[in-house]
């Protein structure tokens, strides 16, 4: 016996070719395929964004209440990406001096591996609404935080004291990504220098702190 299935009539936005329904993740993802080096998520307009996903304008607000929740949730989701990257790079070294170095090799690789989430958090802190950059400084927070309890384990298995390690990883944290925004714009074949530069400035603000200690 064949059993008929009856298809449910087609809506409006299916009919039109554009999709039914849509989740957030499709929604981020649509806004990373138009961002690019010259162009940032503050730019960015709810329309585009539909239509890029293929859904209706309205179908938006399904997900986020404007542009500015997308764009911050983008934020929130580069800057757990890219702490994954680097924790994983410092857990791996042994020394202070492996960690400096493993640390900004593996940031200046994604910065170099087309990774707009990573180009997201290093723009949108100087480009972006006020509340792009209370999205970025809170994700730089996070950032700092985990560096100062890695500084502090490290330091403290070598019974050396290091002078305010909460201010030193906001001086690393800082100092990395303000130069991280510079190398976007800056071609591959000077990374390397960038590397040297980069390792040298952090192992002297990290010397500074333990001379300091040692007063």
């Amino acid at each position: 016996m064949t059993i008929a299935v009856t298809q449910p009539p087609a809506s409006a936005d299916t009919a039109s070719g554009r999709k039914a329904s849509i989740s957030r993740d499709d929604l981020l993802a649509a806004a990373l395929r138009l961002i690019g080096p010259h162009r940032s998520v503050s730019s960015l307009s709810l329309r585009e964004v539909a239509r890029e996903a293929g859904i209706a304008p309205n179908s938006f607000y399904r997900q986020f209440r404007d542009i500015d929740e997308l764009a911050v949730a983008l934020i929130d989701l580069a800057g757990q990406s890219l702490r994954r990257i680097v924790g994983a790079a410092r857990h791996r070294a042994a020394t202070d001096h492996s960690i400096v170095r493993g640390s900004v090799e593996a940031f200046v690789e994604q910065v170099r591996a087309d990774d707009k989430l990573l180009h997201v958090l290093l723009r949108e802190g100087t480009v972006g609404s006020d509340a792009f950059k209370r999205a970025v400084d809170r994700e730089l927070t996070f950032f700092e935080e985990e560096l100062r309890i890695d500084l502090v384990r490290l330091y403290a298995a070598g019974h050396v004291t290091l002078h305010e390690p909460a201010l030193v990883a906001k001086a690393i944290t800082r100092l990395v990504f303000a130069m991280g925004a510079t190398a976007m714009d800056s071609p591959p074949e000077k990374d390397a220098e960038l590397i040297e530069q980069l390792t040298h400035m952090v192992r002297m603000i990290l010397a500074g702190a333990r001379v300091v200690a040692a007063k």
